[in-house]
Protein backbone atom coordinates (compact mmCIF):
# COMPACT_ATOMS: atom_id res chain seq x y z
CA UNK A 1 0.00 0.00 0.00
CA UNK A 2 2.55 2.52 0.80
CA UNK A 3 4.97 1.58 -2.20
CA UNK A 4 1.41 2.86 -4.07
CA UNK A 5 0.91 5.58 -2.14
CA UNK A 6 4.66 6.36 -3.38
CA UNK A 7 3.97 5.69 -6.73
CA UNK A 8 0.71 7.96 -7.07
CA UNK A 9 2.55 10.97 -5.07
CA UNK A 10 5.66 10.01 -7.80
CA UNK A 11 3.18 10.32 -10.51
CA UNK A 12 1.20 13.61 -9.38
CA UNK A 13 4.10 15.74 -8.15
CA UNK A 14 6.89 14.74 -10.84
CA UNK A 15 10.61 13.31 -10.24
CA UNK A 16 10.98 15.27 -6.82
CA UNK A 17 7.87 14.43 -5.38
CA UNK A 18 6.88 18.60 -5.57
CA UNK A 19 4.25 19.69 -7.13
CA UNK A 20 4.82 22.59 -10.03
CA UNK A 21 3.45 25.81 -7.59
CA UNK A 22 4.79 28.85 -6.71
CA UNK A 23 4.59 28.18 -3.14
CA UNK A 24 7.05 25.48 -3.17
CA UNK A 25 10.10 25.46 -1.69
CA UNK A 26 12.66 25.17 -5.21
CA UNK A 27 15.43 26.53 -7.33
CA UNK A 28 14.06 30.44 -6.41
CA UNK A 29 14.65 28.97 -2.62
CA UNK A 30 18.40 30.20 -1.45
CA UNK A 31 19.12 28.07 1.54
CA UNK A 32 21.80 25.68 1.30
CA UNK A 33 23.39 23.40 3.45
CA UNK A 34 25.44 24.67 6.17
CA UNK A 35 23.38 27.83 6.71
CA UNK A 36 23.56 29.98 9.61
CA UNK A 37 20.76 29.04 12.49
CA UNK A 38 19.50 32.52 11.91
CA UNK A 39 19.95 33.18 8.03
CA UNK A 40 16.11 34.02 6.83
CA UNK A 41 14.48 32.13 4.72
CA UNK A 42 11.19 32.28 2.57
CA UNK A 43 8.47 30.21 4.13
CA UNK A 44 7.36 27.63 1.70
CA UNK A 45 4.51 24.68 1.83
CA UNK A 46 6.54 21.21 2.19
CA UNK A 47 3.20 19.16 1.84
CA UNK A 48 -0.57 19.49 2.52
CA UNK A 49 -1.10 21.43 5.56
CA UNK A 50 2.47 21.83 5.96
CA UNK A 51 4.64 24.86 5.65
CA UNK A 52 7.66 25.90 6.09
CA UNK A 53 8.12 28.70 8.06
CA UNK A 54 11.70 28.36 9.86
CA UNK A 55 15.47 29.76 8.76
CA UNK A 56 17.91 28.22 6.34
CA UNK A 57 19.86 26.70 9.35
CA UNK A 58 16.86 25.10 11.61
CA UNK A 59 13.59 23.85 10.91
CA UNK A 60 10.17 25.47 12.17
CA UNK A 61 7.00 23.92 10.61
CA UNK A 62 3.28 24.73 10.86
CA UNK A 63 0.66 22.03 10.25
CA UNK A 64 -2.42 24.09 9.63
CA UNK A 65 -6.34 23.83 9.81
CA UNK A 66 -9.16 25.70 9.79
CA UNK A 67 -9.69 25.53 13.32
CA UNK A 68 -6.21 26.67 14.56
CA UNK A 69 -2.28 25.49 14.19
CA UNK A 70 0.23 23.31 15.17
CA UNK A 71 3.68 24.79 14.82
CA UNK A 72 6.73 22.60 15.34
CA UNK A 73 9.56 24.05 17.29
CA UNK A 74 10.55 27.54 17.25
CA UNK A 75 14.33 28.11 16.58
CA UNK A 76 16.03 30.90 18.36
CA UNK A 77 15.20 33.63 20.20
CA UNK A 78 16.62 35.79 17.55
CA UNK A 79 15.24 34.02 15.12
CA UNK A 80 11.28 33.85 16.63
CA UNK A 81 10.44 37.21 14.81
CA UNK A 82 11.56 35.48 11.69
CA UNK A 83 8.78 32.64 12.18
CA UNK A 84 6.08 35.34 12.76
CA UNK A 85 6.90 37.38 9.41
CA UNK A 86 7.11 34.02 7.85
CA UNK A 87 2.83 32.62 9.16
CA UNK A 88 2.62 36.21 7.99
CA UNK A 89 3.91 36.01 4.72
CA UNK A 90 1.65 33.00 3.92
CA UNK A 91 -2.11 34.30 4.89
CA UNK A 92 -1.79 32.72 8.30
CA UNK A 93 -2.26 33.91 11.98
CA UNK A 94 0.61 34.21 14.97
CA UNK A 95 -3.11 33.99 17.26
CA UNK A 96 -4.18 31.14 15.24
CA UNK A 97 -1.81 28.89 16.59
CA UNK A 98 -3.00 26.79 19.00
CA UNK A 99 -0.29 24.45 19.93
CA UNK A 100 3.58 24.99 19.78
CA UNK A 101 5.71 21.34 20.43
CA UNK A 102 9.13 21.08 20.96
CA UNK A 103 11.87 18.53 19.42
CA UNK A 104 14.12 19.14 22.26
CA UNK A 105 14.86 21.72 24.66
CA UNK A 106 18.12 23.27 23.24
CA UNK A 107 18.20 27.36 22.40
CA UNK A 108 18.74 26.23 18.55
CA UNK A 109 14.80 24.66 18.76
CA UNK A 110 13.50 26.25 21.90
CA UNK A 111 14.92 29.31 21.91
CA UNK A 112 12.08 31.21 20.27
CA UNK A 113 9.13 29.35 22.28
CA UNK A 114 9.14 31.81 25.17
CA UNK A 115 7.81 35.01 22.71
CA UNK A 116 6.01 32.53 20.06
CA UNK A 117 3.55 31.33 23.18
CA UNK A 118 3.47 34.95 24.13
CA UNK A 119 2.35 36.68 21.04
CA UNK A 120 0.36 33.41 20.39
CA UNK A 121 -1.28 32.96 23.23
CA UNK A 122 -0.53 28.63 22.53
CA UNK A 123 0.26 25.80 24.88
CA UNK A 124 3.63 24.97 24.41
CA UNK A 125 4.21 20.57 24.40
CA UNK A 126 7.04 18.86 25.50
CA UNK A 127 8.07 15.57 26.71
CA UNK A 128 9.79 14.23 30.05
CA UNK A 129 12.38 16.04 31.34
CA UNK A 130 12.84 18.37 28.28
CA UNK A 131 9.51 19.79 29.54
CA UNK A 132 11.21 20.82 32.36
CA UNK A 133 14.11 21.97 30.88
CA UNK A 134 11.89 24.60 28.80
CA UNK A 135 10.47 26.30 32.08
CA UNK A 136 13.67 26.41 33.35
CA UNK A 137 15.67 27.87 30.22
CA UNK A 138 18.50 25.30 30.65
CA UNK A 139 18.76 21.13 30.65
CA UNK A 140 20.00 19.53 33.81
CA UNK A 141 22.82 16.67 34.06
CA UNK A 142 20.55 14.05 32.12
CA UNK A 143 21.38 16.00 29.51
CA UNK A 144 24.82 15.19 27.46
CA UNK A 145 25.32 19.00 26.83
CA UNK A 146 24.39 19.98 30.31
CA UNK A 147 27.32 21.66 30.51
CA UNK A 148 28.11 23.20 26.70
CA UNK A 149 24.52 23.91 26.36
CA UNK A 150 23.86 27.57 26.57
CA UNK A 151 20.79 28.93 28.43
CA UNK A 152 17.62 30.65 26.53
CA UNK A 153 14.46 31.94 27.51
CA UNK A 154 12.15 30.35 29.98
CA UNK A 155 9.02 29.53 29.11
CA UNK A 156 5.97 29.50 31.37
CA UNK A 157 3.40 26.79 32.00
CA UNK A 158 4.86 23.73 29.94
CA UNK A 159 2.37 20.94 29.22
CA UNK A 160 4.07 17.31 29.66
CA UNK A 161 2.90 14.89 26.67
CA UNK A 162 3.52 11.04 26.89
CA UNK A 163 4.83 8.59 24.41
CA UNK A 164 2.48 7.91 22.01
CA UNK A 165 -0.42 10.48 22.81
CA UNK A 166 -2.03 12.16 20.42
CA UNK A 167 -2.87 15.94 19.90
CA UNK A 168 -5.95 17.25 17.54
CA UNK A 169 -7.04 20.57 15.97
CA UNK A 170 -9.59 19.95 13.62
CA UNK A 171 -8.82 17.35 11.19
CA UNK A 172 -4.97 16.99 11.84
CA UNK A 173 -3.86 14.45 14.41
CA UNK A 174 0.04 14.50 15.77
CA UNK A 175 1.46 11.63 17.46
CA UNK A 176 4.40 11.98 19.87
CA UNK A 177 7.09 9.14 19.89
CA UNK A 178 9.62 9.38 22.51
CA UNK A 179 13.51 9.25 20.80
CA UNK A 180 15.22 9.89 23.55
CA UNK A 181 19.06 10.41 23.33
CA UNK A 182 20.44 13.53 22.19
CA UNK A 183 18.45 14.77 24.88
CA UNK A 184 16.38 12.62 27.60
CA UNK A 185 13.15 13.69 25.94
CA UNK A 186 13.71 14.08 22.64
CA UNK A 187 10.36 13.41 20.71
CA UNK A 188 10.00 12.99 16.96
CA UNK A 189 6.15 13.94 15.53
CA UNK A 190 3.86 12.09 13.33
CA UNK A 191 0.95 13.20 11.10
CA UNK A 192 -0.99 12.53 7.71
CA UNK A 193 -1.34 15.04 5.19
CA UNK A 194 -3.38 15.57 2.00
CA UNK A 195 -3.07 17.34 -1.32
CA UNK A 196 -4.74 16.87 -4.38
CA UNK A 197 -6.18 13.40 -3.09
CA UNK A 198 -3.09 12.01 -2.18
CA UNK A 199 -1.77 11.73 1.49
CA UNK A 200 1.51 11.11 2.91
CA UNK A 201 2.68 10.05 6.10
CA UNK A 202 4.95 12.57 7.44
CA UNK A 203 7.93 12.42 10.18
CA UNK A 204 9.41 15.08 11.92
CA UNK A 205 12.28 12.90 13.38
CA UNK A 206 14.36 14.96 15.92
CA UNK A 207 18.18 14.75 16.00
CA UNK A 208 19.68 11.48 16.82
CA UNK A 209 23.34 12.95 17.19
CA UNK A 210 25.19 11.30 19.72
CA UNK A 211 26.58 15.11 20.24
CA UNK A 212 27.89 15.84 24.01
CA UNK A 213 29.68 17.45 26.47
CA UNK A 214 33.84 16.27 26.47
CA UNK A 215 33.59 14.35 29.68
CA UNK A 216 30.16 12.92 28.95
CA UNK A 217 30.56 8.97 28.15
CA UNK A 218 27.23 7.40 26.72
CA UNK A 219 28.98 3.72 28.50
CA UNK A 220 29.47 4.97 31.77
CA UNK A 221 26.21 3.09 33.03
CA UNK A 222 26.95 4.04 36.25
CA UNK A 223 26.55 7.66 36.11
CA UNK A 224 23.85 7.43 32.99
CA UNK A 225 22.15 4.06 33.36
CA UNK A 226 19.86 3.08 30.30
CA UNK A 227 21.17 6.14 28.34
CA UNK A 228 22.55 3.46 25.02
CA UNK A 229 19.57 1.68 25.46
CA UNK A 230 17.78 4.59 24.95
CA UNK A 231 19.25 6.02 22.16
CA UNK A 232 18.98 3.19 20.15
CA UNK A 233 15.86 1.90 20.85
CA UNK A 234 15.05 5.60 20.07
CA UNK A 235 16.84 5.09 16.25
CA UNK A 236 15.16 1.77 15.75
CA UNK A 237 12.07 3.29 16.26
CA UNK A 238 12.50 6.32 13.81
CA UNK A 239 13.62 3.45 11.35
CA UNK A 240 10.43 1.80 12.05
CA UNK A 241 7.93 4.50 11.95
CA UNK A 242 5.18 4.58 8.10
CA UNK A 243 7.20 7.50 6.45
CA UNK A 244 6.87 8.93 3.44
CA UNK A 245 7.91 12.68 3.88
CA UNK A 246 11.20 12.92 6.53
CA UNK A 247 12.07 16.59 8.04
CA UNK A 248 13.87 16.80 10.47
CA UNK A 249 15.13 19.62 13.35
CA UNK A 250 18.30 20.88 11.72
CA UNK A 251 17.52 20.88 7.77
CA UNK A 252 20.97 19.30 7.23
CA UNK A 253 20.48 16.45 9.24
CA UNK A 254 18.03 14.99 5.83
CA UNK A 255 19.20 16.92 3.08
CA UNK A 256 16.03 18.98 3.06
CA UNK A 257 17.51 21.23 0.58
CA UNK A 258 18.08 19.09 -1.66
CA UNK A 259 15.71 16.87 -1.56
CA UNK A 260 13.30 19.90 -1.76
CA UNK A 261 14.30 21.42 -4.97
CA UNK A 262 14.01 20.32 -8.42
CA UNK A 263 17.56 19.53 -8.75
CA UNK A 264 17.24 17.01 -5.82
CA UNK A 265 19.60 13.89 -6.35
CA UNK A 266 16.08 11.78 -5.20
CA UNK A 267 12.63 12.22 -4.48
CA UNK A 268 10.74 14.58 -1.34
CA UNK A 269 8.25 11.45 -1.01
CA UNK A 270 10.80 8.66 -0.35
CA UNK A 271 9.34 5.78 2.05
CA UNK A 272 12.94 5.45 2.83
CA UNK A 273 14.34 8.63 4.00
CA UNK A 274 13.70 7.76 7.62
CA UNK A 275 15.29 4.32 7.72
CA UNK A 276 17.96 5.70 5.81
CA UNK A 277 18.05 8.51 8.59
CA UNK A 278 18.12 6.23 11.23
CA UNK A 279 21.15 3.64 10.20
CA UNK A 280 23.27 7.17 9.23
CA UNK A 281 22.48 7.55 13.41
CA UNK A 282 23.47 4.20 14.27
CA UNK A 283 26.43 4.36 12.22
CA UNK A 284 27.14 7.20 14.22
CA UNK A 285 26.82 6.12 17.33
CA UNK A 286 28.48 2.80 16.57
CA UNK A 287 31.50 5.28 15.93
CA UNK A 288 30.76 6.96 18.96
CA UNK A 289 30.68 4.34 21.19
CA UNK A 290 34.24 2.59 19.21
CA UNK A 291 36.03 5.68 20.20
CA UNK A 292 34.57 5.75 24.04
CA UNK A 293 35.81 2.07 24.21
CA UNK A 294 39.08 2.77 22.77
CA UNK A 295 39.62 5.64 25.40
CA UNK A 296 39.24 2.99 27.83
CA UNK A 297 41.37 0.49 26.69
CA UNK A 298 44.11 3.11 26.33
Amino acid sequence: MRGRLAFLLLTAFGANGIAHSSDRIGPSHACKSGADWNEPAAPRRIFGNAWFVGTCGISSVLVTSGQGHFLLDGTTEKAAPLIEANIARLGFRVADVRYIVNSHAHLDHAGGIARLQKDSGATVIARGADASALERGHGDHSDPQFVSAKPFPAVAHVRPVADGETLTIGDTTSTAHATSGHTPGSTSWTWDACEAQHCAHVVYADSLAPVSDDDYRYTDDAAHAGVLADFRTSIARVAALPCDLLLTPHPDASHMWERFGTSAPYAAIDATACRRYAQAAQANLDKRIAKEQLGRAQ
